[in-house]
């Protein structure tokens, strides 16, 4: 059951459009390739480009780690990019960091297409010994480490459609 919002609406608009100027000012005269890992980063993904001035090019792909609420440590590549990567500055978008095990084997799979940059812009990341060393590029918020629906992230592909985050807490 959703305990209580964790972030606002109004806080996840706010923080979009201080991204878009970081991202903006990082890829000045360049196109970028957005690539958003699905399902879960739509939201993040097309809020946040609308907000660019930067020439922006999307595709995406579709990885599965998750069962429920936690990760199975399984990294299974759903669907692939239908883009050469090759020369091109590729920004990686994800709707949460959480344990870093899924992101890192993207960036390696990804790493090996020879992008020319190779950057990642997640909504969330939690506070996790395991993803300390893990640099996001792009950072919405960094959050503890408790299960969160809405705005994309889902459990059991429910929530997904909350213009919010929640905490969700499954003893409520």
């Amino acid at each position: 059951m959703i305990d209580r919002t964790l972030i606002s609406e109004e806080r996840i608009a706010a923080r979009l459009d201080e991204l878009a100027r970081e991202i903006d000012t990082a890829y000045a005269g360049r196109e970028i390739l957005a690539v958003g890992v699905l399902k879960g980063s739509v939201f993040f993904l097309t809020d946040l480009l609308k907000r660019l001035s930067t020439p922006v090019a999307v595709d995406f792909l579709q990885v599965r780690s998750y069962a429920g609420t936690s990760s199975t440590g399984n990294f299974e590549l759903v669907r692939d990019l239908s883009s050469d990567i090759a020369g091109r500055d590729v920004l990686i978008f994800e709707d949460v960091v959480d344990t870093g095990l899924t992101l890192r084997k993207l960036l390696g799979l990804l790493g090996t297409r020879q992008p020319r940059s190779l950057k990642i812009a997640a909504l969330l990341k939690k506070d996790l010994p395991e993803n300390a060393d893990l640099p996001v590029d792009f950072l919405g918020f960094t959050i503890g480490p408790e299960f969160v629906v809405g705005y994309g992230l889902d459990l059991d592909e429910k929530y997904r459609n909350l213009p919010f985050v929640a905490i969700w807490d499954p003893t409520r």
